[in-house]
């Protein structure tokens, strides 16, 4: 228990706190708990049920009964749980962009290049400048923090090195131009599916869940971009719920609010192959038994484009309205 007051110590000095006063409103307006009375039960849930203090308000706590609250995995739990299922001694091989890239080259679509290949490897570079953009990436960056997109005409191979040296980018991508379909729902960013796998005690691969990431006006898809995330059935591989923000103050979405496409409904290109490919990728390095794969899907099938030791609880139990952390008990006690 002394770990959960140390955890909400990290959470107030983590707290954003722009996002917090929003949600604080939007909570008075909608119910009848006095400002004090809203601060103390973020705090003894908090401590009670191992969430963040903005989980309070994304899982919906102020409105929801103790034994529905029990069922919602938050910042705490999913620490834990993932300690134990991707042993920090591993889980670097997921954590570094470069050694990811490296270790799992054979499921990639797009072409990937750290600084030290790019050295030796001028034709190389010069190649990849042939795609009118070039991602840069920082190989610890995550949620899209670390990521820029640059104009290749403006880059020779030299000049994109130093680029690159000059402000702390380890890796270079090529452009990925998503699937027809999906740049029919969303074109401002490439929409990559969020599969999350898990080992069974036989070393057998189970899906826990699998989300369609939307962008919203955004280069990227994630949530914390302010983006959406909608569920897919796992067997036919269409979305089967709108899409929801982790902004509460938002609506879910039937529709794409830009391209007015419908979410609901929408049919996941090549979805046996990502299945296939993620399940696959899941049992090359076993000793992580619990993974969240960003995939994209082209034109010419899936890709991956990274695996998450420290899968986001939001992606997986926001899109579902349902808190799922009873699946992962079972897990762990196997």
């Amino acid at each position: 228990m002394i770990n959960r007051f140390l955890y909400f110590g990290y959470y107030l000095k983590q707290l954003d706190k722009t996002t917090f006063r929003l949600f604080t409103n939007f909570v008075l307006q909608k119910t009848n708990f006095s400002k004090v009375k809203l601060y103390k039960e973020i705090f003894f849930d908090s401590i009670k049920y191992n969430i963040s203090i903005l989980e309070y308000f994304q899982f919906g706590f102020y409105a929801k009964d103790k034994k529905e609250k029990e069922l919602w995995a938050g910042t705490g739990y999913m620490y834990e749980y993932q300690k134990i299922m991707n042993p920090p001694k591993y889980r670097h091989i997921l954590d570094d962009k470069t050694l990811f890239y490296k270790e799992y080259n054979s499921f990639f679509k797009h072409h990937v290049m750290d600084v030290e290949d790019m050295k030796q490897d001028i034709k190389g570079v010069e190649k990849m400048l042939e795609m009118p953009k070039v991602v840069l990436k920082e190989s610890k960056g995550k949620c899209g923090v670390g990521t820029t997109f640059i104009d290749t005409d403006k880059f020779n191979a030299e000049s994109l090195i130093q680029y690159m040296i000059d402000n702390e980018f380890d890796l270079a991508e090529t452009y990925i131009t998503q699937h027809k379909d999906l740049n029919r729902l969303s074109p401002s960013g490439v929409n990559t599916v969020r599969i999350f796998t898990q080992l069974n005690e036989k070393d057998e691969v189970e899906i826990l869940g699998c989300r369609q990431r939307i962008s919203v006006n955004s280069p990227i898809d994630n949530m914390a971009a302010g983006n959406l995330a909608a569920p897919i059935d796992e067997k036919t591989g269409i979305i089967n719920g709108p899409g929801v923000y982790s902004d509460i103050t938002k609506s879910p979405e039937t529709i794409h609010p830009i391209t007015k496409v419908p979410i609901v409904g929408f049919q996941i290109p090549f979805w046996d192959d990502i299945l296939t490919m993620t399940k696959r990728a899941a049992l090359k390095h076993p000793q992580n038994r619990s993974i969240g794969w960003d995939v994209v899907v082209t034109d010419y099938g899936p890709g991956l484009i990274e695996g998450n030791h420290d899968w986001c609880k939001l992606v997986w139990q926001l899109p579902v309205n349902k808190g799922l952390k009873t699946m992962l008990k079972e897990y762990e006690k196997k």
